[in-house]
């Protein structure tokens, strides 16, 4: 399975983006800004992950007492999820997934994370190497 993320509305406090899994239009992303930050370092809470691809696990978050996916080997990271989330206050470098039908802010979340859940779940029980690419 291969999942992107295509960083399209950059602001000053977050960026708007859309999901595709397996090249289709699957719902719309909200993460921190994106920085330099290997130029200006890491803002703590408020800095989206590097460009590039990482492999995606299904696995538990204790913060969230459920499993959920998990990108690993982020650069400067540590515990990169894809999880539910209204605004960029939620994301702590994670990407939140939903509708973008407010400025600056997703709606229909869990319903949306839950949706996602189910196929990459499916897809790892079927031994599938699961990727995400962020562009």
């Amino acid at each position: 399975m291969k999942l992107k993320v295509e960083r399209l509305y950059p602001k000053e406090d977050y960026t708007i983006g859309r999901l595709y899994v397996d090249e289709k239009s699957f719902c719309d992303t909200l993460e921190d800004t994106e920085r330099d930050i290997e130029r200006t370092g890491k803002i703590p809470q408020k800095t989206a992950i590097p460009k590039g691809e990482y492999t995606v696990v299904f696995n538990w978050s204790p913060r969230f007492g459920r499993n959920l996916p998990r990108l690993l080997n982020v650069p400067h990271f540590e515990g990169i999820l894809i999880h539910p989330g209204n605004t960029a206050d939620d994301s702590a470098g994670c990407i939140l997934v939903g509708r973008n039908t407010v400025k600056g802010a997703l709606t229909d979340s869990r319903i949306t994370s839950d949706r996602l859940n189910i196929l990459i779940e499916e897809a790892q029980r079927h031994g599938e190497k699961i990727t995400i690419e962020i562009v």
